[in-house]
């Protein structure tokens, strides 16, 4: 773990106060990056979307400069002959006023992300009960941030693990697909590699699966961006849930529909540099 202003200090060091309004609040954002040989895996564009993060929060991230060096700092005390990640959070602070939070960690990939990766994924569909484009004309929803307010979030993960599944794929109320709590979908249909467009639905843009689709010809496929219903996800060439850690996890059921394993999550995996 690295402190802004302070470096790398023991994991256990207490840095947060007691009325620091990320812990408070949920008032914070961060960015998720992969760590390969000991340096991160697209930071120019993790930093990119923090700063639009923060834009959205009117959080007053400190200069790229000085994230730069945290970032470094940190990933010069992880061993680089472990894969790992590495997650830079910034909160408002304390209650009482004063400077931003802003600190790092680096941690081992867990085994139930590298067994995804060789595995698949099960996953549940929910509905988060309002209509696809309710972010775009509400700011205060907060469309497309990436905060720490990951309540939600994970009390998904635990419902789906209720259901026997590994993820969720959230829902629209017209019951078009989103994102999963901690990723994003991704699809193959027709030669096309398919995503969700984020701007017209305010889920978070995902870092990996833009590098992924810009980088699709490599694989012979095209790109695109559209929106889409669980049902014909069924009839898709191949479905996965994306993100920095993970690379790319294959869905091999839905809603408890088994689906026909995919001919090509090893390529993706290779094309996106990540080990099975």
């Amino acid at each position: 773990m690295a402190v802004l202003g302070r470096g790398v200090v023991p994991a256990e060091t207490p840095i947060l106060r007691a009325d620091d309004l990320g812990a408070l609040r949920g008032d914070g954002i961060f960015e998720t990056m992969h760590l390969r040989a000991g340096r991160p895996w697209l930071l120019d564009q993790h930093l990119a979307r923090m700063s639009r993060s923060a834009a959205r929060l009117e959080l007053a991230l400190p200069p790229r400069a000085a994230l730069v060096e945290l970032v470094d700092q940190t990933a010069a005390a992880w061993d680089p002959a472990e894969e790992g990640g590495l997650r830079l959070v910034c909160t408002r602070g304390p209650e009482t006023g004063g400077p931003v939070t802003v600190f790092a960690t680096a941690f081992a990939i867990a085994p139930a992300i590298r067994r995804a990766r060789r595995e698949g994924v099960a996953v549940v569909t929910a509905s988060l009960g309002y209509p696809v484009a309710a972010r775009e004309a509400a700011p205060w929803l907060l469309g497309g941030a990436k905060t720490v307010s990951y309540a939600v979030n994970m009390a998904s993960l635990r419902w789906a693990a209720g259901q026997g599944a590994e993820e969720v794929l959230w829902l629209s109320s017209e019951g078009y697909a989103l994102e999963a709590p901690t990723a994003t979908l991704v699809w193959l249909a027709r030669k096309i590699l398919w995503t969700v467009p984020p701007e017209q639905t305010g889920i978070l843009a995902g870092t990996t699966a833009r590098w992924l689709l810009d980088h699709a010809p490599a694989l012979g496929y095209r790109a695109g961006e559209r929106l889409v219903r669980p049902a014909e996800l069924a009839d898709a060439d191949g479905v996965w849930l994306v993100s920095s850690v993970r690379g790319a996890a294959e869905v091999r059921s839905l809603d408890g529909v088994a689906r026909k394993p995919a001919a090509d999550t090893a390529a993706l995996l290779d094309l996106l540099g990540y080990g099975r």
